[in-house]
């Protein structure tokens, strides 16, 4: 049986590459998007829990600086 854990970073990988495949191909979908970031927040928020589960810091670190960015994008976005 697959761990719980397993499952959280497989969902999480998966969303980072959904919005990085829909950035790479669809104009409307980028980085100036809400949509694109909120993907991205909720991808970096499960590997962020997959990266403490696994005490992989440097996996931490990665996707909390990925998560408030993505955040601070949001922010800006909702301001313009």
């Amino acid at each position: 049986m697959i761990d719980f854990n397993i499952i959280i970073g497989i969902i999480g990988m998966s969303l980072i590459l959904i919005a990085f495949v829909l950035d790479e191909f669809y104009k409307e979908f980028n980085s100036n998007s809400i949509k694109y970031n909120m993907i991205n927040i909720a991808g970096s928020g499960f590997l962020m829990f997959y990266a403490y589960t696994i005490k992989g810091w440097p996996f931490f670190i990665l996707n909390s600086v990925w998560f408030i960015t993505a955040i601070i994008k949001i922010i800006k976005l909702i301001k313009n």
